[in-house]
């Protein structure tokens, strides 16, 4: 059994900038687990911590149920892949696999078993005797992975290992990984920017802004349970579109008022905006989850708008939109509705699928307080 536990990890360079901050997380023995942040948030400080390439300024680490503080890398049992894959180029694809295992003294015999194994589970045993400059990138990567796992480490990190490949081999090679764990279930943690990455391949997400955990939750209830503005603008594709607005009442019926229209807010909601009556709030609702309608149509829970950008991306439509107030934002439609530039439309917002946020760039998501949010 090997989970990694940090426990109030913080770490401070040249003792005055701060890359991490009471960091807290325990990855469960086989778990899958996807730092995620944009750059400078402390994700890769994070992983290199875990590896022993730097010393936590404070907190613990723990690999299984060992303090690894003080332990060098070289004993902690771990393999790491590299966003720059890091092989030796003047080796070939066999002698790159076998060198960790050479440096631990395996016989030749064991060295050559476990190659000719993880080759073939990675589909590489044809390029064996090739050096990396004859590799295409996703061939190197799956070498970089091949050296990893070969070793049979207690545990995998990775440093955004697709980084460098394009966007077609990086789905390809993302869904790979997701069947080598399922193969393999040894724990992992893997670091990286991109949110379509952390949505696919992990079990749990830990979503990190500034040094600072965000929210560590499951792909879905990220999705869904955007515990605040930050994360709900992080993940998506297009992103969350927010509207600036003030929260009203009507009787006990809870309303968002964004410039001229009012959007009527699920009556679940009114003990926990009763509080927010009258303050200046933020709503969020996912593209999908905005519909279109002809201007001349009375349509309740919406919003004018005019279409400045219609884009086809095949399975859908994006058009791109300003409201009166001014504020910029995105719906998804299907192939077939005609919209053009410049038309004048509304937008309904299904009031099911709001958040409301406090003001801030990470500002709370208030309505999750009522436990009902889907």
């Amino acid at each position: 059994m090997t989970r990694v536990l940090l426990e109030n990890i913080s770490k401070v360079f040249d003792k005055q900038v701060t890359a991490v901050s009471d960091f807290k997380l325990e990855v469960a023995d086989g778990e899958f687990m996807v730092i995620v942040g944009p750059s400078g948030s402390g994700k890769t400080t994070i992983l290199r911590m875990i590896a022993g390439l730097e010393k936590a300024t404070s907190g613990n680490i723990y690999i299984g149920d060992t303090l690894v503080n003080d332990v060098p890398p070289r004993n902690r049992d771990i393999a790491m892949v590299f966003q720059n894959y890091a092989l030796y180029p003047h080796m070939n694809v066999y002698e790159n696999i076998a060198f960790g295992l050479k440096m631990r003294k395996f016989s030749k015999e064991e060295i050559n078993r476990r190659v000719k194994k993880v080759s073939v589970l990675l589909g590489i045993e044809h390029l064996l005797t090739r050096k990396p400059k004859a590799l295409s990138g996703g061939q190197r990567q799956r070498v970089a992975v091949g050296r990893a796992i070969v070793r049979s480490p207690k545990v995998f990190l990775f440093d955004e290992p697709l980084s460098n490949l394009d966007t077609g081999l990086r789905g390809a090679t993302r869904a790979e990984l997701k069947a080598l764990h399922h193969k393999l279930q040894i724990t992992s943690i893997y670091v990286t920017h991109d949110q379509t990455e952390a949505m696919t391949l992990g079990d749990r997400i830990c979503v990190m802004y500034n040094g600072i955990i965000q929210q560590t939750a499951s792909p879905i209830e990220i999705y869904e349970r955007p515990i605040n503005k930050f994360v709900a603008g992080f993940f998506g594709s297009p992103s969350m579109n927010f509207f600036a607005g003030r929260v009203k009442f009507k009787g006990d019926i809870p309303c968002f008022l964004i410039g001229n229209d009012t959007i009527t807010l699920p009556r679940r909601l009114k003990t926990v905006l009763a509080d927010y009556s009258d303050r200046e709030m933020v709503m969020g609702i996912r593209p999908e989850s905005l519909s279109l309608c002809n201007f001349s149509n009375k349509v309740d829970n919406a919003i004018g708008a005019i279409v400045d950008i219609v884009e086809p991306l095949g399975n859908r439509v994006d058009i791109y939109l300003t409201n009166n107030t001014g504020t910029k934002f995105i719906a998804n439609t299907d192939t077939h509705t005609k919209i053009n530039v410049q038309d004048v439309l509304k937008v309904h917002i299904d009031p099911e699928k709001t958040h409301i946020f406090e003001h801030g760039e990470a500002g709370k998501n208030i309505t999750l307080s009522d436990g009902t949010l889907q």
